[in-house]
């Protein structure tokens, strides 16, 4: 008890883990899983011996049936992920929850590094309302169980950060030796690398902290730092190994384009990917972020860079830098969209690790607010009411959390996309009444209805086979860029999965 009383984020991350337990078996694939689950699968090839010496070994063996689209996607994550998923799939689980509930433990490891970084700068409580704000928004809750790419690339970019802070305060004659150190942040940051070649910002924001305490170890560090980075990198992204330089190149240049014929519907209109206007990210952060978040932000923001501006006066300038680095950390990829523009898609998922500085400068809001009111029941309840709208979302959502809105969007559907990786499908299936030998035509992604399909349904490919479509039979058809309006649309529906206003998908009967 007395851990736990020095430790709040214990607390924390106790209550998530119950919740995630009992829950994880709820939670539809997505429509990224089951392709880059059979990589998964596949990528023990590329580390078998006996394959290397039996003179046959071809690496395009290694990237499964989706070779073509996930071979240059680097795969720390599900490497180190599988041998955990093997372990919960023995324990009873199918394999689409065992990864569900895997990716959510990781997300776990995401809300303590949180708090570990914050902790720096702040009193272990106000990190603990950190994290759970963080741990408690809907959208990455909804993404921590069904998106095994982007929650992770979060995690292992803010260890990056996180240990490779601590990597250049470790003290050669004290207990934080630096070599342990030096070999966390590496494998963290060569993951985070292996996972979306943006990992190496989280190197330079960890170069830029060395060098504002550079001293004659500096060097030292920062070289066994890179070469083991390197290293980490190398190891578990196999689609490097014929030509490490040549092909990191061009899978930077590849993300860089992010090629995508991809619809997105913003605000009532549909747009291509490559043509979304540049207001995109900054209005889906304003309100798929729970209402609290941004005003936090901008009060922890506020008061500290007023309240460490005095420190420039006693030339302590180490201090201010700190929190022009954390923003930074930000800013920059919010200054690369607006400029560049990039295509996007699926809300802003492959910019999820841009947001965990807006939590730690919450951070100092909350610490502002816990030095003002002196009463625990007081702080105790306005945390309370702080964090209630996620918490409320993810009582109205559930198992759909990350399609929240905030109240600010008013009624999303028709406006905004929301369950636009197709987990509905699992909800669909299950909760369709089949007779025999039905044909269940589906839309997109026929694989993901096909997982959870009985006996009683044959799934069908609805592009591949919209010839053979008769009358009786059943199509299954998401809301993603109002496909449901453009698919029989005035054929009746049998079935509708949505929450509150909003409809994710329906299966309707051909008359």
């Amino acid at each position: 008890m007395q851990k736990i009383r020095q430790h709040p984020i214990l607390i924390l991350l106790i209550i998530n883990l119950l919740v995630g337990l009992f829950t994880f078996r709820d939670y539809g694939l997505s429509w990224d899983e089951p392709l880059f689950y059979d990589y998964a699968n596949a990528l023990g090839y590329a580390y078998s011996p006996s394959e290397w010496f039996s003179g046959d070994f071809n690496l395009e063996n290694a990237y499964g049936i989706s070779g073509t689209d996930h071979a240059n996607r680097g795969p720390a994550y599900i490497i180190l992920a599988r041998p955990i998923v093997l372990v919960v799939e023995a324990l009873g689980a199918d394999n689409a929850s065992a990864w569900h509930l895997v990716n959510f433990l990781t997300f776990q490891l995401g809300v303590y590094l949180l708090y570990r970084l914050a902790k720096r700068w702040m009193s272990p409580a106000a990190a603990t309302a950190a994290a759970a704000l963080f741990a408690w928004q809907p959208l990455l809750w909804g993404h921590a169980f069904i998106n095994p790419k982007d929650p992770s690339f979060l995690v292992f970019f803010l260890g990056a950060v996180c240990f490779g802070f601590e990597m250049m305060d470790a003290d050669p004659n004290g207990l934080k030796k630096p070599l342990g150190s030096i070999l966390l942040a590496s494998f963290f940051l060569g993951v985070a690398t292996s996972i979306r070649v943006l990992g190496p910002l989280a190197g330079l924001l960890v170069i830029i902290y060395a060098l504002t305490r550079f001293n004659a170890d500096t060097l030292k560090r920062l070289a066994i730092y890179g070469i083991l980075t390197l290293l980490v990198a190398f190891v578990t992204w196999p689609y490097l190994w014929t030509n490490p330089l040549e092909k990191f190149i061009e899978v930077f240049g590849f993300m860089s384009a992010n090629p995508t014929q991809l619809q997105v519907l913003f605000n009532g209109q549909l747009y291509h990917a490559d043509e979304l206007p540049r207001r995109y990210l900054p209005v889906l952060l304003g309100l798929t972020l729970t209402e609290p978040v941004l005003p936090l932000f901008l009060i922890g923001l506020l008061s500290v860079f007023w309240r460490k501006l005095k420190t420039l006066r006693a030339g302590n300038w180490s201090l201010i830098a700190d929190y022009f680095l954390l923003l930074s950390w930000f800013l920059i990829p919010l200054t690369y969209v607006l400029l560049r523009k990039p295509p996007m898609y699926d809300g802003y998922r492959h910019f999820l690790f841009m947001l965990p500085p807006l939590f730690v400068f919450a951070g100092f809001a909350f610490e502002k607010i816990f030095d003002l009111i002196k009463p625990r029941w007081a702080i105790g309840l306005l945390s309370l009411i702080l964090l209630s709208p996620g918490i409320y979302g993810f009582i109205q959502l559930h198992p759909y959390e990350y399609a929240y809105y905030n109240s600010f969007a008013g009624n999303p559907f028709r406006r905004y996309e929301t369950d636009y990786w197709l987990t509905c499908y699992k909800e669909a299936v299950e909760g369709f009444d089949a007779r025999k030998g039905v044909n269940f035509f589906v839309k997109r992604e026929p694989y993901i209805a096909e997982y959870y399909a009985g006996e009683n349904v044959i799934v069908r490919d609805y592009r591949a086979e919209f010839g053979e479509i008769q009358s009786g039979d059943f199509v299954l058809v998401n809301t993603r860029a109002n496909e449901d309006i453009k698919t029989f649309k005035d054929a009746p529906v049998v079935l509708q999965i949505g929450r509150g206003n909003a409809v994710f998908c329906e299966i309707k009967q051909i008359p």
